[in-house]
């Protein structure tokens, strides 16, 4: 059975929008902000005192790309929503400006890459990350990229583990929460966790929807619940089999707000004083939960972002928009008007955490 979610029409994903990119408008804008100049205008325009445009700032760790090879995978089989298929560089790049984006990491969103050929997968896998490689390359400073990995084929991924890293110079990996009915923390996955921690890798997760869980409640789509939920199960196999304290040197980072995990913390700790789990964890639950990373992607309501603060350090919140599924305005909006964070947490938020995790180069 394909593990690739089957969606009936781009209302699949929560928080939809319509897209209506300009790229004249686009292309102008990039041209003035590498100008410095401020927007076009008659000789009135050019005579009057220029107005200081803000220098964008934020990191984005939740950002989607659309390879075209992807799309023609999964289109027509209506596994993607239009509002991915139709995606375009352009459009990123016009949503980080008027979001104060600097630097945006880009991965690929569910289905993923593994198509129930180990062949096909692996090709579809490189096509995607030679793409992304060549938006790093073309857009300098305004994208990272967390390759995608062909599991639950374990030969494939160490092999674009080490393409990835070593010829892309990616800035990490990226995973899908499950595999079918394998959740990350599955012993089959031990080797390609031994080499991302022998690598110290950042791996970024994204939520998909698992064999076990699909259309559960008819009319409902998938990502309401379930990405959510499938999120925490990550999280939970990892803990609980022991694997987040044998590999303590993968940064690992949890999309929206790490699901439901937060407001399930009391039965995590309950469940750690069993003495067969707690044989697996040496430092104990939260010494693991509050190592992990989260993105704050379509979670900046007060109750998860309240919950989120009191449980983790605060530096280990990063900021994340999930476009082009939302966009960063609401995102900013969203995180001041909670009323939960400080000036200088969110700047923490929107860019001094992603500055310690992820490597220099995206500074700009």
């Amino acid at each position: 059975m394909s593990t690739a979610a089957q969606v009936d029409d781009r209302h699949w994903h929560p928080g939809f929008r319509a897209l209506s990119p300009s790229r004249r408008q686009v292309l102008a804008g990039l041209s003035a902000l590498a100008a410095g100049a401020g927007p076009a205008g008659g000789a009135a325009a050019q005579s009057a005192p220029r107005r200081a445009r803000a220098q964008p700032q934020r990191i984005d760790v939740h950002h989607h790309l659309a390879p075209p090879t992807w799309v023609s995978r999964f289109v027509a089989a209506k596994q993607i929503q239009p509002i991915i298929s139709d995606w375009t560089p352009a459009q990123s790049i016009d949503d980080m400006d008027r979001g104060g984006v600097a630097t945006a990491f880009l991965s690929v969103t569910t289905p993923g890459v593994w198509l129930d050929d180990v062949a096909a997968s692996r090709q579809l896998t490189r096509e995607c990350n030679d793409y992304a490689a060549r938006l790093v390359g073309d857009h300098p400073g305004r994208f990272g990229m967390f390759p995608a990995l062909p599991l639950p084929d374990t030969e494939g991924s160490l092999r674009e583990i080490e393409y990835a890293l070593d010829t892309l110079k990616a800035d990490g990996v990226g995973l899908m929460t499950s595999y079918g009915d394998k959740w990350l923390g599955d012993p089959a996955f031990d080797p390609v966790m031994q080499e991302l921690n022998r690598r110290k890798a950042v791996v970024y997760t994204h939520p998909t929807v698992a064999n076990c869980c699909r259309n559960l409640i008819p009319g409902l789509p998938p990502p309401v619940i379930e990405f959510g939920t499938d999120t925490t199960r990550a999280i939970a196999q990892l803990v609980f089999s022991g694997t987040a304290a044998r590999y303590p040197d993968i940064s690992f980072i949890f999309s929206h707000a790490g699901g439901t995990m937060p407001f399930l913390i009391e039965r995590f700790l309950f469940q750690a004083n069993n003495p067969q789990a707690a044989k697996k964890l040496p430092n104990g639950v939260l010494h693991e939960l509050r190592k992990f990373y989260y993105d704050i992607a379509q979670s900046f309501q007060a109750a998860p972002m309240l919950g989120l603060k009191k449980l983790v350090p605060l530096s280990q919140i990063l900021f994340g928009t999930d476009y082009p599924f939302r966009t960063t305005e609401e995102h900013v909006k969203g995180l001041r008007d909670c009323g939960v964070f400080t000036a200088k947490e969110l700047q923490a938020i929107e860019r001094d955490n992603a500055l310690r995790l992820l490597p220099p180069r995206h500074a700009a």
